[in-house]
């Protein structure tokens, strides 16, 4: 390659990097804060987008923060949106999602009937980030989703436990670490490869029959590792990586779902398949 070549590939990664940041930044202000469209219960979906679409955070998250970028991103493309906050701890604020994820699914169970009876809705579709892409799938598993979900979108779901790079392995090796995890934030717990609330959800297959299931993931995921444990195997899958879609795009566990209009994008080829185009890194200015 020649040498000004291996000088602009950075240089355009870079650039790329920054317009994914400060495209969203630009409406990401006051404005942005839940007003028509986004918990509006006075929506009501349109013939082009009939399925109200309800944003699951991720640990750690909240109903606001979460989704200062992607919830202007579908309200402004005629979509009813809806965020809700779940998994909460006594005595701690604004960081949600350390509660048990079965019993935050049950949160989820609430959420969705409350959108669905506001709406006049049959279904709705689901978008989540991290726990918030991999908790639905017990809602629909186990609580009946099923036949109130059209399409569950994981954004770097964890649907398969986390190692975070190895560091859960040394669990084992620090007495009362495992117990005082479980205890303390069972929502994390819950989480770890090779938990019980793992094999619970995973076993006898990843999907349920009739809903629609994307995986949106990237290779720098530094929170679920290895980062293809985010994908699900079913008749009913698309499994997409990031960068396969944008190679220069570096966005990583934490970007993909706060900043990531390349991954928006792909959100809403999801949510629309009938009407979807193509996501390329150019879907950074759309």
């Amino acid at each position: 390659m020649l040498p000004w070549k291996r000088v602009l590939r950075p240089l355009t990664a870079l650039l790329l990097t920054a317009a994914v940041a400060l495209v969203p930044a630009a409406t990401a202000h006051a404005d942005s804060a839940p007003s028509s469209g986004w918990n509006d219960y006075s929506c009501k979906p349109s013939a082009a987008h009939p399925r109200p679409v309800v944003l699951v955070h991720g640990t750690l998250g909240n109903s606001v923060d979460n989704w200062l970028g992607l919830a202007p991103y579908l309200e402004h493309r005629g979509y009813c949106v809806f965020s809700l906050d779940y998994g909460q701890l006594s005595g701690v604020l604004f960081f949600h999602g350390l509660g048990p994820i079965d019993k935050s699914a049950e949160q989820l169970q609430v959420f969705v009937d409350k959108v669905l009876t506001a709406t006049g809705a049959t279904k709705a579709d689901l978008v989540g980030h991290s726990q918030g892409g991999m908790m639905p799938r017990y809602y629909l598993k186990f609580l009946g989703g099923a036949g109130k979900v059209n399409a569950l979108v994981g954004i770097a779901p964890n649907n398969h436990g986390t190692t975070l790079s190895g560091l859960t392995n040394l669990l084992p090796y620090f007495p009362g670490a495992e117990d005082l995890l479980s205890t303390a934030t069972p929502g994390l717990a819950d989480q770890v490869a090779g938990s019980a609330f793992m094999a619970k959800l995973n076993a006898g297959g990843d999907t349920v029959a009739g809903v629609h299931y994307t995986v949106i993931a990237t290779q720098y995921d530094e929170v679920v590792t290895p980062y293809r444990t985010a994908f699900l195997s079913g008749s009913d899958v698309h499994n997409v990586l990031l960068q396969d879609l944008c190679p220069l795009d570096l966005s990583e566990h934490v970007a993909i779902g706060l900043i990531d209009r390349i991954a928006f994008h792909e959100v809403t080829n999801a949510l629309d398949p009938a009407h979807a185009t193509r996501t390329t890194c150019a879907s950074v200015f759309s």
